[in-house]
């Protein structure tokens, strides 16, 4: 693979995982929906939490699924490093 494109790719899958990241913090403050910010943020993470989230069973008040999404971007950084080297 070629070391740009894959270098490309990780600062893409860095940036998702800073979205998730964003978006659980801002979930702990009151801050409208309707925020310019808060939109953004769940336009871009929306996509990647959802299907978790229909998958996996009800926790309570423990949203899990953001930290799965993680672990997963997480394992596709590893993968492409390895198939980069």
């Amino acid at each position: 693979m070629n070391p740009t494109i894959a270098a490309i790719f990780n600062a893409f899958l860095y940036i998702l995982i800073i979205a998730i990241i964003a978006r659980a913090l801002l979930s702990w403050f009151p801050i409208s929906r309707t925020n310019p910010l808060v939109q953004l943020v769940h336009q871009i993470t929306d996509p990647l939490i959802e299907p978790v989230r229909r998958v996996m069973p009800r926790t309570g008040m423990i949203d899990l699924s953001p930290m799965i999404v993680v672990i997963v971007l997480w394992l596709m950084i590893l993968v492409v490093n390895r198939v980069s080297n």
